[in-house]
């Protein structure tokens, strides 16, 4: 069952990534969609601070296409598939097949669009993130559970 949320100022998307934070454990995978600007760092940036990784530290992937992020605990993957071309194999491009083997990881993946049909077997949590500028941004939260 979806969960749609107002996020009414950046604070809020922050706040509500650390309730989600509250609950991811290793094994989990995100999916951040929303257009450009939409919050998704920031919602990641919120899941981080929960978990106990420095948020000065976190970045957007955009760039290096994943960010690894390591807590005590957690080995966190943030990746950005914003830069990979549509026609491509961006699953295969970050290696992703081995970041889930990792028994450690949570993946957060922003713009998870671009990887097509790639099944997961992972709990997964799907954020969609509608909103531009200053408007208010409405977050609809899906949970499903792992396949296996």
């Amino acid at each position: 069952m979806a969960e749609i949320i107002e996020c009414k100022t950046p604070e809020d998307t922050f706040a509500l990534g650390e309730q989600l934070g509250e609950r991811l454990a290793a094994g989990d995978v995100v999916l951040l969609k929303g257009g450009l600007g939409a919050g998704k760092t920031l919602f990641t940036k919120g899941i981080l601070n929960e978990i106990g990784f420095d948020i000065d530290e976190v970045t957007s992937p955009s760039f290096t296409l994943v960010n690894l992020y390591k807590t005590e605990d957690l080995d966190v993957y943030h990746i950005d598939l914003w830069r990979i071309d549509e026609n491509s194999d961006a699953a295969f491009g970050v290696g992703l097949d081995e970041i889930l083997e990792n028994e450690r990881a949570i993946v957060i993946i922003e713009w998870p669009e671009r990887l097509g049909t790639f099944a997961f077997s992972n709990r997964m949590f799907e954020i969609n993130i509608n909103g531009i500028g200053e408007e208010p941004r409405y977050l609809t939260i899906t949970e499903s559970e792992r396949s296996n």
